[in-house]
């Protein structure tokens, strides 16, 4: 992980939401040029409006850095809806991917 981390993940999570850089600045509270300039290099986020960028996708800062997860987002809301299965569920579940996961090969 470099410093160019925080603007990529920024903007891929941005354009995956499908809010323009101004719309989400002024939804943070800030300048309508905050996250482009953050996108752009132009500054930095302190750790504080990283943890509110965070907040914003409803996403963990684990996350948002996590650079093996691609798509942080939809993998936040899959995880949140298979907590509350019980084993049997969550077995049954994982089973039916494996089978797609197998037909999708063939």
């Amino acid at each position: 992980m470099d410093e160019s981390y925080i603007p990529i993940r920024l903007k891929q999570l941005r354009t995956k939401k499908g809010i323009s850089a101004t719309e989400m600045s002024l939804l943070m509270g800030q300048t309508d040029n905050y996250i482009s300039d953050i996108e752009t290099k132009y500054t930095t986020p302190s750790m504080e409006h990283v943890l509110l960028i965070c907040e914003f996708f409803g996403i963990s800062p684990g996350e948002f850095f996590d650079e093996e997860n691609a798509n942080p987002l939809l993998l936040h809301k899959l995880i949140s809806e298979l907590t509350p299965l019980n084993d049997q569920d969550f077995d049954n579940l994982f089973n039916l991917l494996l089978e797609g996961q197998k037909k999708l090969k063939n």
